[in-house]
């Protein structure tokens, strides 16, 4: 399928109609979901309803938007009116909203036409998409191999071309990783740059809504529809958005002097060798485009993981107290009494990494134990955005390797969770300090599996982030490579 800008093209010159483009994407959809799964709900009619919208206003000679009958996926844990949301959980699985999350009504007014609710590890937990209640996304790289997670179903939708971008959400890496490992871009946005009102809570200090693409400037162009100021969110920022797609350049140099610094602890022991020749041979180029390279340290950065796993767990055990078989969603039948429909409908209603987490967030709260974890863990948060602060003072955007590998394959971890849990290494310190991070592709290893290269930036850095991101992707050709999917 088509850049969002030609798309947009085409539209413009009616060379080519928004339900001609609609109907490409749903008809790809229906021929690759069932080796795939990327979609928990493809919504056909409603997105063919908004394609003819958008072409009865290119008939009547009004302007029409960039997004205006692109086709896009949605993560399945942002609310959609009248459609369901349900969080790839049991627990959930008959909730409809009665309102649109603020990303999700900004896709509307831009003329999008949303094609599907994407597949994703419940409640956002997990690394694989294989915590889905319902079913594992594969890669479309490989389908024996984990697409990442836990946005995998936004990932592999985008790589497999069954929509042209897409939105995941990112509390520990859940944007980049998948999209490390599916070849395309992902970009978590600095913490409240994109409103999170309608976005199913999991940690909330941590949880960022972000754009896939399969080039920055599409990324771009969806970042640039979704951020801004939101009364509904109580952490929402009250900045001014630049035009993030309109000043990308291929040459690093007309933006002036550009430092970037290697995090060095990023590399060494656990990193895939072939991830580490790709990332190392990114770093030259983008030396070759201009950029001076600086070797810094954040000694903290390696304490990101064990914080991470106090902090987000605590959170949700807080935020998933709500699902009680009461209010809404799935409630277990022929309960004894309330304690009892309270513990059968939490117990038949989560999957077993929900509840780990459940158990890890409760106990680090508990009385005895808050000032031993969660405490220390918050402390250690602390050093983690100082140790950042501090490399920003002498170089402009930081490189690391997005994982620690490529796509693993299906079930190789589900039995292990520390080792599931390692795949966010390199991505969970950023959400810890609230900045912004993007994955592009950087290569790929023997076996034909993508690399991904994270580039992170000061607060609110978008711009200069894409910029360095789309003068490296112009540089290269791994964006151009596609899945062999039929």
């Amino acid at each position: 399928m088509a850049s969002i800008r030609e798309l947009h093209e085409q539209l413009v010159k009616k060379e080519r109609s928004a339900v001609e483009i609609a109907q490409e994407a749903l008809n790809r959809i229906q021929a690759l979901e069932p080796k795939l799964h990327s979609f928990l709900h493809v919504t056909a009619e409603k997105a063919l309803e908004q394609a003819r919208a958008v072409d009865a206003k290119i008939a009547a000679g009004e302007e029409i938007g960039l997004l205006a009958g692109i086709p896009i996926g949605v993560k399945d844990n942002m609310c959609t009116k009248g459609i369901p949301t349900t969080c790839a959980s049991r627990i959930l699985e008959n909730f409809v909203p009665p309102y649109e999350s603020t990303v999700s009504q900004k896709l509307i007014d831009a003329g999008a036409v949303i094609v599907g609710k994407t597949n994703l590890d419940e409640f956002a937990m997990g690394s694989s998409t294989e915590s889905s209640a319902y079913q594992v996304t594969a890669n479309p790289w490989d389908v024996s191999r984990v697409p990442g997670g836990s946005s995998g179903g936004s990932a592999a939708a985008v790589a497999a071309d069954e929509c042209v971008v897409s939105l995941g959400s990112d509390t520990g890496g859940s944007i980049r990783q998948p999209a490390s490992f599916c070849g395309v871009v992902g970009l978590k946005p600095t913490y409240g740059l994109v409103s999170r009102y309608g976005l199913v809570a999991y940690a909330s200090s941590l949880d960022q809504i972000g754009p896939f693409g399969r080039s920055v400037e599409d990324t771009a162009i969806l970042l640039n529809a979704i951020a801004g100021y939101d009364p509904k969110d109580s952490t929402s920022l009250k900045v001014e958005i630049p035009n993030y797609a309109a000043s990308l350049k291929p040459d690093l140099k007309a933006r002036g002097k550009l430092r970037i610094g290697i995090i060095k602890e990023t590399f060494g022991e656990g990193l895939d060798s072939a991830v580490e020749q790709a990332v190392t041979t990114a770093i030259e180029q983008l030396q070759n485009l201009g950029a001076e390279i600086h070797v810094i340290s954040c000694p903290n950065f390696r304490y990101g993981l064990a914080s991470y796993y106090i902090i987000a767990p605590s959170e949700a055990s807080a935020n998933l107290a709500r699902y009680d078989g009461v209010k809404y969603g799935w409630r277990a039948p022929e309960a004894d009494n309330l304690l009892s429909m309270y513990t059968r409908t939490r117990a038949a209603g989560f999957g077993a990494e929900v509840k780990r987490r459940i158990m890890i967030g409760t106990y680090a709260l508990s009385a005895g134990y808050y000032d031993a974890y969660y405490l220390k863990a918050q402390k250690v948060r602390t050093l983690i955005k100082q140790d950042f602060e501090t490399a920003f003072e002498t170089v402009d955007v930081l490189v690391t390797p997005t994982a620690p590998t490529t796509a693993f394959k299906a079930g190789e971890k589900t039995t292990d969770p520390l080792s599931m849990y390692l795949n966010d290494l390199m991505t969970i310190p950023v959400n810890l300090a609230g900045l912004p991070g993007i994955s592009v592709p950087c290569g790929f290893d023997e076996q034909g599996l993508p690399i991904g290269l994270q580039l992170i930036g000061k607060v609110l850095g978008e711009h200069q982030l894409l910029q360095v991101a789309y003068a490296y992707e112009q540089s290269t050709n791994w964006h151009q490579r596609q899945p062999q999917l039929g």
